[in-house]
């Protein structure tokens, strides 16, 4: 699937890490990581205190495209969570 603009732009701005944000008037515990040299991205999202779970994979390819995979739900949940997410401040 083309990763849509706005969506790379608000992945990209996360933390990496475990944080807390929110997304939809929902909090979250978020968890971003990196692997093979910035290849490949892993963010999970747990809501706390509640049942909402998002999980995705996002790889970049050889010719620089984005390759958003999400977890076992649709694209544009996974989209919609990420440009909504607002990680909490200390």
């Amino acid at each position: 699937m083309t990763v849509p603009a706005a969506f790379s732009e608000a992945f990209f701005a996360l933390p990496t890490g475990t944080f807390t944000g929110r997304s939809s008037g929902r909090s979250y515990v978020v968890s971003r990581t990196a692997s093979a040299n910035g290849r490949a991205h892993k963010l999970v999202a747990n809501e706390r205190g509640g049942p909402d779970y998002i999980s995705l994979n996002l790889y970049r390819l050889s010719d620089g495209q984005l390759l958003l995979r999400p977890c076992e739900m649709p694209a544009d949940k996974v989209i919609r969570f990420t440009t909504g997410l607002t990680p909490d401040t200390c």
